[in-house]
């Protein structure tokens, strides 16, 4: 495969990332390394070392840039409606939305790769601020009469983990056809079903 400049004065640390991502389309995230990487890129087999002490340092960018970018989407999606309920629907929307419309991120964000958390402080920032998203709406919604009591970061893990879980048979390509065919509509079926036992009793 002939060599590409992608590489132009001021983004090397860019195009490292964007050539990562581009590899791990083609092939496992295990076999990825920094010399492939800055060849994809079109830079010296050394230029990555600027701005990544390891291939680790390199996953961790990845997945923060992806964590940065996903966290903007779920809040994009918060935003558009004023419904406590209504809007953890769309949230799970847009969070299996990015999953498909980003799969390789995704993986790296979700991946169990060697990224230790206290060497890169700003990943677990962007992480965290993208479940923020989904904690301040089960907060607002309880505020609000329309979730019901209970720890907030229980109710939030037992939404982030079905809507994780759906993303993920989705990117597997382990549901049939017909579920699989619509999946906005699927995570707002699901959503719906989630819902009905999150939300506060009738009185």
């Amino acid at each position: 495969m002939p060599q590409t400049k992608t590489y132009h004065h001021g983004d090397l640390r860019q195009a490292l990332i964007t050539a990562a991502l581009s590899l791990m389309a083609e092939t496992e995230v295990g076999s990825l390394s920094l010399r492939e990487v800055a060849r994809r890129a079109g830079v010296s087999h050394t230029a990555p070392y600027r701005h990544f002490a390891d291939k680790e340092a390199l996953l961790a960018a990845v997945a923060e840039a992806g964590f940065r970018a996903f966290g903007q989407c779920l809040e994009a999606a918060a935003m558009t409606t004023d419904d406590p309920l209504k809007r953890l629907t769309v949230i799970g929307q847009a969070y299996v939305r990015y999953a498909l419309a980003h799969p390789v991120h995704y993986r790296v964000m979700f991946g169990s790769y060697d990224i230790t958390d206290s060497d890169h402080p700003t990943l677990i920032e962007a992480a965290q601020r993208s479940y923020q998203v989904l904690l301040n709406a089960i907060v607002s919604g309880q505020s609000a009469g329309a979730i019901r009591p209970g720890e907030p970061q229980l109710l939030a893990t037992t939404a982030w983990s079905l809507t994780h879980g759906l993303a993920m048979l989705l990117l597997e390509n382990c549901l049939t056809q017909t579920l699989a065919s619509d999946p906005e509509a699927l995570t707002g079926a699901v959503s719906d079903l989630l819902i009905s036992g999150l939300a506060a009793p009738q009185t």
